[in-house]
């Protein structure tokens, strides 16, 4: 039998520790995909219409990764980006003489260039990326009937950025929702997305989320307030019926559409928050052991969450500043909201189906809720709920019904 002093005690406690937090971190790193499973994964969702490679042919897919070798930003970057270049210089050749194929070179353009920023535009060229990204998104939006409105609103020494778009031929003052963009989508999806909208007689306000995008500000408990800004502008305009205002939110954008659901409940009409983090998705010991290395989001889930805040450097650091996201934290969670719909998948390892319940059993008015027990994150499920069949048979139908222009044309 060995014997140890106290202080030989100690050391062996201290050693064993952290050989703990060694295994735990290399068990942690090893949960991230390689490169290649990246890159097999990647394919395997642009194939299967899968986020965040819906919209992206597979042959220009695995062009692009014929170019990438590792998961170096810039690499990633020049890799999709150069195959962004070749239809963007093509929809600029041909806009004058085939403004259709144009249009479609443009549209290519805009997805790969997004990707080519993806998750975050964390290096030099995964900034140029995005930039290319938003001139070719711009460039598409030239074709759409009816036009998309590019909004500036001035806003704490500096503006927030949002697409407009209203119904054609309108009578009068139309519904307007507010469409929010997730960690790393960007209200240009949104925007792309919620045309579908309009022939119902709706109209679409898209904005990033606080930390993304051009989004004036960073992720903060007081971030809301740049979207109660955007309420205020919507109010000013004489084609929005300023008693017909929504709002949808997906995934951290849910978070956000949330809480103006509770903040502005007397301001917006109906609320869709699509896999909405509550509380349980910002406990310190959820970050810590399921957004590092989480296999249902692509890669990089953690840094992605640190480059929206202003001091986020590290998992650590996020370990200390979501929990004060948390709706209970923040004593809103069971005060009056606007009426909501909830979506979300029971099989979501980014944000647990615990924080729907929670948001479903708390507050002043009955919510109505669509939960795929067979879903993943944003209540997704492969060929059977895919994001667009999601949007265009739940999403759009509830507000339609509860901004009230059934049987619009």
């Amino acid at each position: 039998m060995f014997t140890f002093t106290p202080r030989q005690r100690r050391f062996s406690a201290l050693a064993f520790l952290l050989f703990l937090a060694g295994m735990f971190a290399g068990v942690a790193r090893a949960q991230e995909r390689t490169f290649e499973e990246v890159k097999t994964e990647a394919l395997k969702r642009a194939e299967n219409g899968m986020y965040p490679l819906i919209g992206l042919d597979p042959a220009d897919v695995r062009e692009a990764f014929a170019a990438i070798k590792s998961l170096n930003d810039d690499e990633w970057a020049a890799g999709f980006g150069g195959v962004a270049d070749r239809y963007m210089a093509q929809g600029k050749a041909l806009e004058a003489s085939d403004p259709v194929k144009a249009n479609a070179n443009y549209i290519k353009a805009w997805r790969l260039y997004s990707f080519g920023r993806w998750p975050v535009p964390s290096s030099e060229g995964k900034k140029r990326n995005y930039a290319k990204a938003l001139e070719a998104f711009l460039a598409h939006a030239k074709f759409m009937d009816p036009p998309l409105e590019v909004v500036r609103i001035p806003f704490e020494n500096s503006e927030i950025v949002g697409y407009l778009r209203l119904p054609k031929n309108a009578k009068g003052p139309v519904p307007v929702v507010i469409a929010i963009s997730g960690l790393d989508s960007r209200k240009e999806d949104l925007s792309e997305n919620f045309g579908a909208i309009l022939p119902s007689g709706i109209g679409f306000f898209g904005l990033d989320s606080p930390g993304t995008g051009q989004a004036p500000i960073k992720a903060s408990e007081t971030a809301e307030r740049m979207y109660s800004r955007a309420i205020d502008y919507l109010l000013t305009r004489p084609e929005v019926d300023k008693t017909r205002i929504g709002v949808d939110g997906q995934s951290f954008g849910a978070y956000w559409a949330t809480k103006l659901a509770i903040i502005e409940h007397a301001r917006v009409k109906a609320v869709v928050a699509q896999s909405p983090p509550a509380d349980i998705t910002f406990e310190k010991e959820f970050v810590l052991k399921k957004t590092l290395g989480n296999r249902e989001y692509l890669f990089g889930l953690a840094p992605a969450l640190a480059s929206i805040y202003e001091n986020a450097k590290t998992v650590e650091d996020l370990g200390e500043l979501l929990p004060k996201m948390s709706l209970v934290h923040q004593k809103l969670l069971g005060k009056p909201t606007a009426p909501m719909l909830i979506i979300a998948g029971a099989l979501d390892t980014q944000v647990p189906i615990a924080d729907t319940y929670l948001l479903l059993s708390n507050g002043d008015v009955p919510k109505e809720a669509w939960i795929n027990p067979q879903g993943g994150h944003l209540g997704r499920q492969v060929k059977v709920w895919p994001d667009p069949v999601i949007f265009r048979q739940v999403i759009i139908p509830w507000l339609v019904r509860t901004l009230g222009t059934e049987g619009t044309k």
